[in-house]
């Protein structure tokens, strides 16, 4: 089947359709401010071929009575969406099965949303999913999602929230087969000004070769949101729900391989962030993050394509060794702590190469700011987050912070930060690291070449190996028996984070 994204279908058009399709029927169930999605398959016209049943447990004793109490009692949850749907779903099945199953593709729509209040003193955001049959007497799919909700308008939020449930309705049935196509879709007749989704997640036996991990990609790739998250199993998560009130630590790298130095980096920087005073080691998450530069070629241009595989090679690696992978958008790091700063008001902490902090002092990369390099630094140091700088090699001589030179009118803000506790070196590294190129061991695993795993940890090589990842090839009779060179210096670091900023 080609399936061909309509830009110009309108929302009430969407609904229409579904509405006009004798096969699909099913409920919809709205928490909190999404209650426009079915007010819109309403307003289209034939709704009656289409919702069985509407509903609002609006009331937190009635939610409770129907969907069970949450720990917590949170209702805007990926939790509370769980149950909505599994509880509306098994109703459908129950009462209608028997008399319209054989003809009849079943779906649940349920969200829980949490609009602007009177006041404007929170962030509107909610869940909304689908639970759905391709074929009738069929087993059913989700798709769950989380959206921010943008709008400075309590009326306009809600009227986002309704155009987003309808396109995703429609998607389900619609573009289903080309999960890109369903992403943008969900777009259809709103702004990226208006809303942000940083989460979704395919789930089903029509959705079974569709990579979650990809999709967290998209969204930052299509500028659905500026970051996404996905656990060491690949599951898809929604950022906030996982560094609430947590004590964040973000090693960003390329990861094209993971090498020792990377490996050293990460265990280093995170051992000394754990021994902060006002850091409570039960409470800590490491990011490995991958920004959307670093999973181009070097020098690569704003809109070339991303290599799909290449970043599923760097993904497997990461989730094999239990890190939890963040995808972004940010440049600049500034901006990352900015981001953070909304989710969590706990410690950061920052693991980076020396090379980004000459970057981080580099006043031309501040040129768009009305405040310069201030600005920046009174974004990135003005909260709790400190950073910890891993050296590097270059002609025979580590450089680090105590090397460290600023242009003279800086020095004495770098000397600044560094009394305040703002910035510190890495202590305790392993020196013999520091030679390794990473392009060179790139290089002679695409080879097969002997010797590559001395410089890997061993469980990365293992994988490397088993899954044949990064070119790695299936036999290496033929190939030769190489050794690798190691220079003077390590641009392999400055891989890791120069090209990434």
């Amino acid at each position: 089947m080609n399936v061909i994204h309509n830009k110009d279908i309108g929302t009430k058009q969407k609904a229409l359709a579904i509405n006009l399709d004798p096969s699909i029927y099913g409920s919809f169930a709205e928490i909190g401010a999404g209650q426009d999605v079915a007010a819109n398959f309403f307003k289209a016209g034939a709704s009656s071929g289409t919702i069985a049943k509407t509903m609002s447990a609006y009331d937190m004793i009635f939610s409770d009575a129907i969907y069970g109490a949450l720990p917590g009692r949170r209702y805007v949850s990926e939790p509370r969406l769980i149950s909505m749907l599994e509880h509306e779903y098994g109703l459908l099945i129950e009462r209608l099965a028997a008399q319209r199953g054989d003809t009849t593709t079943f779906f649940a729509f349920s969200d829980t949303v949490s609009a602007l209040n009177y006041h404007k003193t929170n962030e509107g955001h909610g869940w909304m999913g689908v639970r759905f049959q391709l074929k009738p007497n069929g087993p059913f799919n989700d798709v769950v999602l989380h959206v921010k909700l943008l709008d400075n308008d309590n009326n306009l939020q809600q009227q986002a929230a309704g155009i987003l449930g309808v396109n995703l309705i429609y998607a389900c049935f619609n573009y289903y087969e080309i999960p890109p196509v369903f992403l943008l879709s969900l777009m259809d007749n709103l702004s990226r000004d208006r809303i942000q989704i940083d989460m979704i997640r395919f789930e089903g036996p029509d959705f079974s070769k569709v990579d979650n991990r990809l999709m967290s990609l998209h969204l930052v790739k299509y500028g659905f949101s500026d970051a996404a998250l996905f656990g060491p199993d690949g599951k898809n998560l929604q950022p906030s729900e996982v560094l609430y009130k947590k004590h964040t630590v973000v090693v960003r790298g390329r990861f094209r391989p993971i090498i020792n130095v990377h490996a050293d980096m990460l265990n280093k920087g995170v051992k000394q962030f754990l021994q902060e005073p006002d850091v409570d080691k039960t409470n800590v998450i490491v990011l490995a993050e991958l920004t959307l530069q670093s999973l181009k070629e070097r020098n690569a241009n704003l809109t070339d394509e991303i290599d799909e595989k290449d970043f599923l090679d760097r993904v497997d690696i990461l989730c094999s060794l239990g890190q939890t992978v963040m995808i972004s958008n940010f440049h600049e790091y500034y901006k990352l702590v900015a981001y953070l700063s909304k989710i969590t008001k706990l410690k950061l902490g920052v693991v980076l190469g020396y090379p980004n902090l000459e970057y981080i002092f580099g006043e031309e990369h501040y040129q768009d700011l009305p405040g310069g390099i201030l600005e920046s630094f009174a974004t990135l140091f003005s909260r709790k987050v400190k950073l910890f700088i891993y050296p590097t090699l270059r002609n025979g001589v580590i450089w680090n912070c105590l090397k460290f030179s600023p242009p003279p009118h800086l020095i004495d803000l770098f000397r600044y930060l560094i009394a305040n506790n703002k910035i510190e070196d890495i202590r305790h590294y392993n020196e013999n690291n520091l030679n390794v190129e990473t392009d060179n061991v790139l290089q002679l695993i695409k080879q097969g070449a002997k010797g590559w795993e001395e410089y890997v940890p061993t469980e990365v090589a293992a994988i490397i190996k088993e899954r044949c990842l990064f070119g790695f090839p299936r036999s290496t009779d033929d190939t030769a028996d190489q050794k690798l060179a190691v220079p003077g210096e390590d641009p392999g670091m400055e891989d890791q984070n120069k090209i990434t900023l």
